[in-house]
Formats: structure tokens, C-alpha cells, sequence
């Protein structure tokens, strides 16, 4: 079992940044994918990126490539989600996810934490 815990989010102007974080817990230790999801009112689940567990591969949805950055620290079973030059679109709720193994072109994880709020003002 694994428990993922969001924070970061908030209320920021377009153009503006965030950086959200995603702390593990539980056996996070071993070989794992993360990655970071949205999804705003009326919206299916959007996939945004995923970092591999050594963190030298990641994978970008077109819609973030450019704007967003992920990045790990294993040592905090951490990740986390740099977001600059946001817009209004991007206003949504922001979900971290995990799964065991090494595959970051797959979208099939396995735990989610609860979400943190994103909201960008016009």
C-alpha cells in the first residue's frame, strides 16, 4: 500500500508559477513511476508527465511540454511538478499517481493521492 500526499497548489495570475510536490509513503522504496494528472469540472483525466525512478527519463503531454517540469528526490520519495507560465486552462484539480516498475509511457498506475487545487485567474 501506498499513500501519496499533494500540496502546492493554490490560487496564482497567468503567466504566473507554482511548483507542487508529492510526498510517498509506505513501500515507496523500490523501483517505481510517478507521474502528475489534472482534471477540471466536466473534464476527463488529463495525463501531464511522468518521471522514471531514477529520474533520467520523463514523458510530456503536448498541452505542458515546455511549461512544466518534473522531477524526483528518492530520498524524500518526493515529486514534484514545476508549472510556469500558466493559464487560465490550466485551472484544474491536480493529481500525483504511482505505480511499481520503471515505465514512464505507460499510463496504468496503481495509487493516487487526493489532489490539490490549481486555480489560474485571467
Amino acid at each position: 500500500q501506498v499513500q501519496l500526499v499533494e500540496s502546492g497548489g493554490g490560487l496564482v495570475q497567468a503567466g504566473g508559477s507554482l511548483r507542487l510536490s508529492c510526498a510517498a509513503s509506505g513501500r515507496s522504496f523500490s523501483r517505481n513511476t510517478m507521474g502528475w494528472f489534472r482534471q477540471a469540472p466536466g473534464k476527463e483525466r488529463e495525463f501531464l508527465a511522468a518521471v522514471s525512478w531514477r529520474g533520467d527519463s520523463t514523458n510530456y503531454a503536448d498541452s505542458v511540454k515546455g511549461r512544466f517540469t518534473i522531477s524526483r528526490d528518492n530520498v524524500k520519495s518526493t515529486v514534484y511538478l514545476q508549472m510556469n507560465s500558466l493559464k487560465p486552462e490550466d485551472t484544474a484539480n491536480y493529481y500525483c499517481a504511482f505505480r511499481w516498475g520503471d515505465y514512464v509511457f505507460r499510463y496504468d498506475y496503481e495509487y493516487w493521492g487526493q489532489g490539490t487545487q490549481v486555480t489560474v485567474s485571467s
